[in-house]
């Protein structure tokens, strides 16, 4: 730790921050202490920078997840250059410029345009990032429901494992009463995802609207599995139990929810 806080000049206390959120995962070494790889070290390093830049905070988290998941265990030896072009978070590897948020290849050009000379170096099509997809689905949902839903079907396809666009996307139908493709979404998500306690708790409430009391509760339990301190799925499994008559088990339930909300609070 005291390493990285001279090699980064980051206070520790922004550090901790990171590694409690799950950005960086050092591993430990004598005495417990954390040792951070080459990659943590990069992730640390662009927070800064980013949030330096004004880089909207929403646009750093997701950055610093795909960041997370694409960068190598070791130092490439093209190198590796991590900065904000505007609100995007583009990384240099080489001759290659990608963004961080998606993965995208960005096209690359030499000429001079005031001469009537500009060549496409990396030719193709610029389509729109699974990121700005789902942006535009977020703009819409106020105004237009169905648009919304394109929106963030189209980022789901520009990436599979885009998590955020699914769980918008199971929650707009949910609220469109289209309970058959919310039910899809999510088992969807879960396949590609994994366990994730966000995703069972929504396909918790959505099997509740259903009536399917049943694989309700199951998905809850699954939640509380994965994410035990959600206050609300503990509030809505005690009810849930209390419907199905298990009086314990909705105390039970019912008082783990306001020791989270009297912890919040305090």
């Amino acid at each position: 730790m005291r390493e990285v806080e001279k090699l980064l000049d980051l206070p520790r206390s922004a550090i901790r921050a990171l590694v409690h959120a799950g950005f960086v995962t050092p591993a430990r070494g004598p005495r417990n202490a954390w040792r951070f790889s080459f990659r943590d070290l990069v992730l640390l390093r662009t927070a800064q920078a980013l949030a330096a830049a004004q880089v909207p905070h929403r646009r750093i988290v997701r950055s610093l997840k795909e960041l997370r998941r694409r960068l190598p265990e070791s130092m490439p030896l093209s190198g590796l250059n991590i900065g904000a072009v505007g609100e995007r978070v583009v990384v240099s590897e080489g001759t290659r410029r990608w963004q961080a948020e998606s993965g995208q290849y960005l096209l690359a050009f030499e000429g001079d345009p005031d001469r009537g000379s500009l060549r496409v170096v990396e030719r193709g099509r610029v389509e729109p990032t699974a990121a700005e997809w789902f942006d535009k689905g977020v703009a819409a949902e106020p105004d237009d429901a169905d648009a919304a839903v394109k929106a963030y079907e189209q980022a789901i396809a520009a990436d599979s494992a885009f998590i955020d666009a699914y769980v918008n996307l199971g929650a707009l139908l949910h609220d469109l009463e289209r309970h058959a493709e919310a039910e899809r979404v999510y088992r969807r998500a879960l396949r590609v995802r994994g366990a994730d306690g966000m995703l069972y708790y929504n396909l918790g409430v959505l099997l509740e609207d259903m009536d399917r009391k049943a694989e309700a509760l199951e998905a809850y339990r699954s939640a509380l599995q994965r994410s035990p301190n959600m206050p609300d799925c503990h509030y809505n499994l005690a009810l849930l139990c209390e419907a199905l008559g298990r009086p314990r088990d909705a105390i039970r339930h019912m008082s783990k929810y306001r020791r989270l909300m009297t912890s919040r609070s305090g």
